[in-house]
């Protein structure tokens, strides 16, 4: 008998050991590091933001250790399929053209994207202000709006970042219309607009808010409509490999959770002024 209790004692430790090592699984976030306010690093170093936020809430929820890592934008995809991490939280919106490779879990923001120019320029006046077009819903509004734009726009110098929804929008709608001038983050195409290297940027609404609300950024301002839909996709997920479908139950049923009891709704307050949340 004192055997098979010692048995019985060593076989309750090892099962309470393979739940610790359970509840102790590590999932590894790749985030971009300069997309602020969604994720950015801070001048000690750290990662912040509002997707650095909810990935740490979405972790605790799944009972999971969170590892956050920065990753340039155009390597994202790739190291994501080499295996170098788990999932993708970096302002990423849903598109067919993504999804051919990936997987993405339920939207957890809206992708709204607008123009910013000079403040004082020829574009500052870009018609279209205040108007939200939703591109899925109502193309032909959308095709209106640019449309409108068009003798502004015609022969300026656009910035996109590259391989984003923004420059997949200025490829299919402004294509001829203007230039357009792709680079490696957001940061770089506002200090080009506000250098006078270029005319306008197209990118999401909440980082040229956050960027224009910077003492050195005074000279730019936000014009024209604010877009989504369409090429900018039905909203931002987390990206993942196809076959991690454990995973993306995982993250579709926390961010649910987050989305329920306005925990998103709460991040996207603190870090935006405005609610994105899906």
């Amino acid at each position: 008998m004192s055997t098979l209790k010692v048995l019985g004692a060593v076989l309750g430790l090892a099962v309470a050991a393979s739940g610790a090592v359970a509840q102790e699984k590590t999932v590894k976030i790749a985030t971009e590091g300069a997309y602020a306010p969604w994720n950015f690093t801070s001048p000690g170093g750290k990662l912040e933001g509002f997707e650095i936020d909810l990935a740490n809430d979405l972790c605790a929820r799944m009972k999971v250790r969170c590892e956050i890592v920065a990753q340039d934008w155009d390597g994202i995809i790739p190291a994501l399929q080499a295996k170098k991490y788990d999932a993708i939280m970096a302002g990423m919106s849903i598109t067919p053209k993504r999804e051919e490779v990936m997987s993405f879990s339920r939207p957890y923001a809206l992708p709204i994207n607008t123009f910013a120019v000079g403040a004082t320029g020829d574009l500052a006046k870009l018609p279209g202000d205040g108007k939200r077009i939703n591109l899925t819903a109502d193309e032909d509004a959308g095709k209106a709006a640019i449309a409108a734009m068009a003798p502004a726009l015609k022969g300026k110098t656009l910035g996109v970042q590259g391989s984003t929804t923004a420059s997949a929008f200025a490829d299919q709608y402004l294509k001829g219309l203007v230039e357009i001038r792709e680079y490696k983050t957001t940061e770089q195409h506002d200090l080009d607009l506000v250098a006078g290297r270029i005319d306008a940027v197209l990118a999401n609404m909440t980082v040229l808010t956050a960027t224009i609300a910077k003492p050195e950024m005074k000279d730019m301002k936000l014009a024209g409509p604010t877009l989504l839909g369409g090429p900018f996709g039905p909203g931002i997920g987390v990206g993942l490999r196809k076959e991690d479908t454990d995973l993306k139950k995982m993250f579709d049923e926390a961010i649910a959770a987050a989305s329920a009891d306005g925990t998103i709704k709460a991040l996207s307050m603190k870090w935006f002024k405005v609610d994105i949340a899906p």
